[in-house]
């Protein structure tokens, strides 16, 4: 799991570096065209909003294995002395997450780019398939699943040892 875990890490890093340099590139064209060539380009426009769409939910599924996605951890901060509530709470907390990402993004995702590559709907300047576009949604929400599993596995592990700690042995020399 470790292994896939380092993998993805190290191809969303990659992804989100490429695809945010492509999209600066891009929005820095248009600006240029626009105002000093008073040409306006009419592919960069869509290209940069497609790419801020692929962007945004890798850099979410990174964000989300990376353990730096946003929170509202009031709760979490009066339960500080209560290391099993805490773990319970966080335990919840991922599942959560779990059921958004396969439902709402797996599954959700997937149907709107099925149905839209079944419609055949194009974007107008640049003539690609909307449902490749839209298949960031569920290919973040897969990556979120996998990154949620290995929290939530990690979570199940340290509430077992609050629940049970081992019996440090002591060794007399």
């Amino acid at each position: 799991m470790n292994r896939l875990i380092t993998i993805m890490n190290s191809v969303l890093s990659w992804c989100c570096i490429s695809l945010s340099s492509v999209l600066v590139l891009c929005v820095s064209w248009q600006v240029f065209s626009r105002y000093v060539l008073n040409n306006p380009s009419t592919s960069t426009d869509e290209i940069a909003r497609f790419l801020f769409i692929w962007v945004g939910l890798m850099g979410a599924a990174y964000t989300m294995g990376q353990k730096r996605h946003l929170a509202i951890d009031l709760l979490a901060m009066k339960l500080e002395k209560k290391p099993l509530q805490l773990s319970n709470l966080n335990i919840l907390i991922s599942l959560l997450s779990l059921c958004f990402a396969c439902v709402i993004m797996i599954y959700g995702g997937s149907k709107l780019m099925l149905k839209t590559l079944a419609t055949g709907q194009i974007s107008p300047a640049l003539g690609i398939e909307m449902g490749l576009v839209y298949a960031a949604v569920p290919l973040s929400g897969l990556l979120m699943m996998i990154y949620i599993l290995r929290d939530l596995f990690e979570l199940i592990v340290k509430r077992q040892q609050l629940i049970s700690p081992t019996e440090t042995k002591t060794h007399i020399n």
